[in-house]
């Protein structure tokens, strides 16, 4: 079995996987060290292996119909979870009233439930009470932590002298803490020691051990935050590099993110995820995507760093060959490497890291 932080999951991600708003979903099915993850919970796809529909690669995790669908299948195998979790990431974080009604049967079973959504449930009386009535577990990963628990920016981050990697984007829902991951995993592949420092539930849930979510964060606490998972993570594990995972984008109208990274952060250089095909804003008809050229500037401009390298979101894509032919164009408008490390892999991107290494 494998060795988890917090046993087997069930993932719930109705009407949402394979599209934007279910990234949590798909980060968990791809990779995580905090649950085992024994099923997605998503009509479309029912009887669908997830890893071959989100990534053309079966991974042994199934597609179920429902919350009932998924008990009795997994009753047969001896497979129970013992945690639900949200897998949605919707515009502005809500819960589908679908989804409460899930919730409701899982605590009556007395499965643990996550969820890293803005509507926090743990504020609703009904579902805390079941809980309560039924010895499990409600966890509302972005809720806020007290604010004596919380972290000001100090400067200690100066003194963080191994080579710091943010992975920013042109847009948000993107890929950008799946290219962070997959960098991580590449530089321990290669024999360094690496460190994912979170900036998101998704990547908490997928067991950062230095992590902070940045979007439910109290302002004046954001960079202080960043800093203190960073400093945390050089301290306690004398890495090669550390990997920042980005939010949103610096232009994004609905979720400008990434300025605190590079302020609070401060890495060394910035790889910058962009999807070719995209030309708006995710989710914002109308608001057309700044250019590539346009977003390596601001980013440049702000933070004094160089953006080091491009990594591409194939989305719209239908071949490897149209895959390689945007990396090349990247490289030709840009002057800078492109790779898409999740159909392709990270060996040719981790070597020109490793030039830099500290």
């Amino acid at each position: 079995m494998k060795k988890t932080i917090d046993g087997k999951a069930l993932v719930y991600c109705e009407g949402a996987f394979n599209t934007p708003n279910g990234k949590t979903a798909h980060g968990l099915v791809r990779f995580t060290e905090r649950y085992e993850v024994v099923g997605v919970l998503d009509a479309k796809y029912a009887g669908q292996d997830a890893g071959e529909v989100l990534d053309g690669k079966p991974n042994g995790i199934t597609v179920f119909k429902d919350f009932d669908a998924a008990v009795d299948a997994l009753s047969e195998s001896e497979n129970l979870p013992s945690s639900l979790v949200i897998g949605l990431a919707p515009d502005g974080g809500r819960l589908p009233a679908e989804a409460n009604r899930t919730i409701k049967k899982a605590l009556q079973m007395g499965l643990n439930v996550d969820s890293g959504l803005h509507d926090f449930l743990t504020n609703d009386a009904v579902l805390v009470q079941m809980a309560a009535e039924n010895n499990c577990r409600i966890r509302d990963v972005r809720k806020t932590p007290d604010r004596d628990k919380l972290h000001f920016f100090t400067g200690e981050i100066e003194k963080v002298d191994c080579l710091k990697l943010a992975v920013l984007g042109t847009d948000s829902a993107l890929g950008k803490r799946t290219t962070a991951w997959i960098l991580v995993h590449g530089f321990r592949n290669a024999g360094l020691k690496a460190e994912l420092a979170g900036t998101g539930q998704t990547a908490w849930m997928q067991g950062a051990k230095y992590s902070m979510v940045m979007d439910s964060c109290i302002n004046d606490f954001v960079s202080g935050e960043i800093e203190h998972a960073v400093v945390s993570a050089y301290k306690n594990e004398n890495p090669d590099v550390i990997i920042i995972e980005g939010q949103g984008s610096l232009m994004n109208p609905a979720y400008p993110g990434g300025f605190e990274i590079l302020a609070a952060g401060r890495p060394d250089f910035v790889i910058m995820q962009h999807a070719p095909k995209r030309v708006e804003y995710d989710g914002f008809p109308g608001y057309k995507l700044h250019s590539l050229p346009e977003q390596i500037n601001a980013v440049e401009v702000i933070s004094g760093k160089k953006v080091i390298a491009i990594t591409v979101n194939h989305e719209g894509m239908e071949s490897d060959d149209e895959i390689l032919d945007a990396c090349k164009n990247i490289t030709m408008e840009t002057k800078l490497p492109a790779f898409d490390v999740l159909r392709f892999g990270a060996d040719k991107l981790i070597a020109i890291l490793k030039e830099e290494l500290k």
